[in-house]
């Protein structure tokens, strides 16, 4: 899970730089967190690039628009020292549902609207807006 915030801190701070593209190191969950944020439309692509031999990074390119960044908020919930859960039910809604929560369940790592449609709850990661 630390791993996670540090994921997700260098996505904001490459945002706050102004920067195109960010280089973060592969894992499995990051890869799954990315492909909810392409299709949610938070960013504009993201490929494994292997570095060494065996070793990853994904590359991330950040969308923009009109010189802004497109995510204005992204904050980690879990963390290694403390844990939220939720169930399908509780799900919370960030910025009032106009943003995403990404969680990790049992069927996979998923956004708080598929978590609902599907019933499931699990680990809440973070929210994105």
């Amino acid at each position: 899970m630390a791993n996670l915030c540090d994921f997700l801190t260098r996505i904001r701070n490459a945002q706050l730089a102004m920067m195109k593209i960010v280089e973060v190191p592969f894992s499995g969950m990051r890869g799954s967190v990315l492909k909810i944020l392409q299709d949610e439309g938070y960013i504009t692509y993201f490929d494994k690039k292997e570095v060494r031999s065996k070793i990853f990074n994904f590359i991330i390119e950040l969308k923009y628009y009109n010189n802004m960044p497109v995510i204005h908020e992204i904050k980690a919930y879990s963390k290694p020292g403390r844990r939220i859960y939720s169930t399908a039910r509780e799900v919370p809604r960030f910025y009032n549902g106009l943003g995403i929560i990404i969680l990790s369940t049992s069927k996979g790592v998923i956004s708080d609207f598929d978590a609902r449609k599907s019933n499931v709850g699990g680990e809440v990661l973070c929210g994105i807006f």
